[in-house]
């Protein structure tokens, strides 16, 4: 299954989530990132909270949807209220939309310790939503189930 996390800029919130998602996810499951207008570079601090979590970086890039174009993802999850406004491309097709709000992290303003602790604290919110998805048995949830209880994890 491949989910996409979808931000603005794609370089916090939704890196954050990819990176977690694929740290913990099962075989058969991925994550992929993007963004409706990509930054085109990842914040130095979301690279360093990932590092610091024992999460691997490698990999990563800041891009737009049109990099999935080709293979669409089977769920979309917008992580900012921006990007929960938007309309899926088209070639996303039959995807579940589903938005797991985050504040953002970079917006904090602080000393460094107060900052880190922001990004840490994403971090481990992402970590309680994405072993609320794991959990869930794919197997015997339908199409609207899935929707449901994907709903359910963003308001965690």
């Amino acid at each position: 299954m491949r989910v996409l996390f979808m931000c603005t800029a794609n370089s916090c919130r939704s890196i954050l989530c990819e990176a977690l998602f694929n740290h913990w996810a099962p075989q058969g499951f991925e994550a992929i990132s993007s963004g409706s207008f990509p930054r085109g570079q990842i914040l130095p601090r979301s690279l360093t909270t990932l590092q610091q979590a024992g999460i691997s970086t490698e990999g990563l890039s800041s891009k737009g949807n049109e990099a999935f174009e080709d293979n669409p993802p089977e769920i979309v999850i917008t992580v900012c209220d921006k990007a929960a406004g938007e309309t899926c491309p088209a070639y996303f097709g039959p995807a579940l939309k589903s938005h797991w709000g985050l504040a953002d992290p970079s917006d904090v303003v602080g000393d460094e310790a107060t900052i880190d602790a922001a990004f840490r604290a994403t971090l481990a919110r992402i970590e309680q939503r994405c072993r609320a998805f794991f959990a869930l048995p794919f197997d015997s949830l339908g199409r609207d189930e899935l929707k449901r209880e994907l709903d359910r994890i963003g308001a965690l």
